[in-house]
C-alpha cells in the first residue's frame, strides 16, 4: 500500500508498505479521508512537542470498515472514524474516566504512525459509527471534539463571556461549541481575514484584532468592565498563553488548549486575588465525540465551513509547505483517497 511519510522537518517522502495485518482487538480501515490539522503542519516545520522522525503523520480521518474482525456493533463496509488517542486502559487517567491523557498515551500519528497511507489498522474500543455522516464530515469529528472538550473542561454556562484566542481550526471549533454551550464568544487573533471568517460564517458575538485594537479597552467595553469569565487560548503560542492571564474577570476558568514547549509565566498576587483556575485541555473523549457527531446531526454546526483546499492523495507533497502560509487562507485542508 501507498503511504506518506515526514521523515525529517521539512521533508514529506512517497513509500510502499505491506497491509498491516490485523491482530486481535483491532479492525481495519480503507482510509477515504485525512484532514491535515496544526499537529501535521507542526511536525512538519519541526516545532511539535511528544515528536520523532521519521512517522507517518495524520489523525483526522475517515474510512471504509473492511474488516471489522468481531468488532461488536459494526459491520463491513460501513463508514466510520475513531478516536486516535490509544489507550493503555488500566493507569490512573484511565481508571478515572479520562484516557485522553492515559500516562502511556498513544496518538496515532504523533507517536505512534498515523493514516496517510491506504489502509490502518485500529484498536476495536477506538471505532466510532457514521452515523450517516459524509466522509469529509466524519473526518473533521476530531478537531472539533479538540473544542468540544476545552469548552467542557471550562464548563461554560449559558450567558457567561468566553474569551478564545486564537481562531484557526482549533480556535474555531472552539467558538462553535462556546456558542452552542450558550456563551457569548469574544473571538481574538491578528488575523483580519480569520476574524471576519468568525464573523460571517460562524456568527460569532464580538472580535477583537490583537495588532489594531486596544485589546483591554475592548474587553472592558464588551463585558461592561467585568472581563471574560472563561479564557480559552487555542494558539500555542508562549506570548498569548502569558497575556491571556490579564484578561480574566476574577473567579474566571483559564484554559490551555493550544501547546507550546516552553514555561508558561504570570504574576502570582494576579493570580491569586481572582481566585482563578487554570486548567489544561488534552485530546477528547468519547462524549465529546459523540455530542459533536449530534451537533453535526442537528445542523448546530456546519462542517463545510471548514474545508478551504482539497488535493487528491497524490498531490499532498506538491502542496503541504503552501498550507504553512497564511495568505493561502487555509483553515482545514481534506486529502482525498
Amino acid at each position: 500500500m501507498k503511504i506518506l511519510a515526514c521523515v525529517e522537518p521539512g521533508k514529506l517522502v512517497y513509500g510502499e508498505e505491506e497491509m498491516p495485518m490485523v491482530q486481535p482487538g483491532e479492525s481495519l480501515i480503507k482510509i477515504k479521508r485525512i484532514g491535515i490539522c496544526g499537529t501535521d503542519l507542526h511536525a512538519f516545520e519541526g516545532t511539535q512537542p511528544f515528536f520523532s522522525y521519521p512517522r507517518i503523520l495524520g489523525h483526522e480521518l475517515a474510512g471504509e470498515l473492511i474488516e471489522p474482525n468481531g468488532a461488536s456493533g459494526f459491520e463491513k463496509g460501513e463508514e466510520v472514524t475513531f478516536i486516535p488517542y490509544f489507550n493503555c486502559g488500566k493507569c490512573i487517567a484511565c481508571r478515572s474516566g479520562k484516557p485522553n491523557c492515559c500516562t502511556s498515551i498513544e496518538v496515532c500519528g504523533v507517536h505512534i504512525d498515523g493514516g496517510m497511507v491506504e489502509y490502518l489498522s485500529v484498536p476495536q474500543y477506538s471505532l466510532v459509527h457514521g452515523d450517516g455522516l459524509s466522509f469529509d464530515e466524519l473526518a473533521l469529528v476530531e478537531p472539533l471534539a479538540i473544542g468540544a472538550h476545552g469548552v467542557a473542561r471550562a464548563g461554560v454556562q449559558p450567558g457567561e463571556y468566553v474569551l478564545i484566542i486564537g481562531a484557526g481550526p482549533i480556535g474555531l471549533g472552539t467558538m462553535e461549541f462556546a456558542r452552542i454551550a450558550g456563551g457569548k464568544v469574544i473571538a481574538m487573533d491578528m488575523n483580519e481575514a480569520r476574524l471576519n471568517f468568525c464573523c460571517d460564517r460562524l456568527k460569532v458575538d464580538h472580535v477583537i484584532n490583537v495588532v489594531s485594537d486596544d485589546v483591554m479597552a475592548r474587553l472592558i467595553e464588551i463585558t461592561g468592565g467585568d472581563m471574560p469569565t472563561v479564557v480559552i487560548d487555542c494558539t500555542g503560542s508562549l506570548r498569548a498563553i502569558n497575556n491571556g492571564f490579564q484578561y480574566m474577570a476574577h473567579g474566571a476558568r483559564y484554559v490551555l488548549v493550544g501547546l507550546q514547549k516552553g514555561e508558561i509565566s504570570f504574576s502570582h498576587p494576579e493570580f491569586h486575588k481572582r481566585e482563578a483556575t487554570l486548567m489544561s485541555s488534552r485530546n477528547a473523549t468519547r462524549a465529546d465525540f459523540e455530542h459533536v457527531i449530534a451537533s453535526m446531526k442537528k445542523g448546530l454546526v456546519d462542517p463545510t465551513n471548514y474545508i478551504t483546499h482539497r488535493v487528491g492523495f497524490k498531490e499532498v507533497i506538491n502542496d503541504f509547505e503552501s498550507w504553512l502560509d497564511p495568505s493561502r487562507g487555509v483553515i482545514k485542508a481534506m486529502v482525498e483517497l
